[in-house]
């Protein structure tokens, strides 16, 4: 599981959700170090938030989906804009699934175990 996201609180609270739940849980801060991290080896789900420091999590996703290796890998976008053009946004950019922050633990975890078929 990869969490790309460049607050802490908010990284930190995910893997604290994640980890308790099972799952092994890498956070990056940039979209730069999370293409250059899922290159070296696709995690099973990524948590992608929008507002990056280097690169938009929508141009991470965009550069994901046009590479073969990773045009299907499961992508959760995450974003403080939970309104309808950041929805689309996010759909026409390839993401799995779409969701507002602040979000709902459990709704989370359900989102995840669904894209990696746990």
């Amino acid at each position: 599981m990869l969490v790309v996201e460049d607050e802490p609180n908010i990284s930190e609270a995910i893997r604290f959700i994640l980890s308790r739940d099972g799952w092994q849980v890498e956070m990056i801060g940039t979209g730069e170090g999370a293409l250059d991290r899922i290159a070296a080896g696709e995690p099973d789900v990524v948590i992608l938030d929008v507002m990056l420091p280097d690169l938009s999590g929508y141009d991470v996703l965009r550069t994901l989906r046009v590479r073969p290796c990773t045009a299907r890998l499961p992508v959760i976008v995450l974003t403080a804009r939970g309104t309808a053009a950041a929805r689309e946004t996010a759909r026409d950019a390839g993401a799995s699934v779409f969701m507002a922050k602040p979000f709902v633990n459990s709704e989370l975890l359900s989102v995840v175990r669904q894209l990696a078929g746990a």
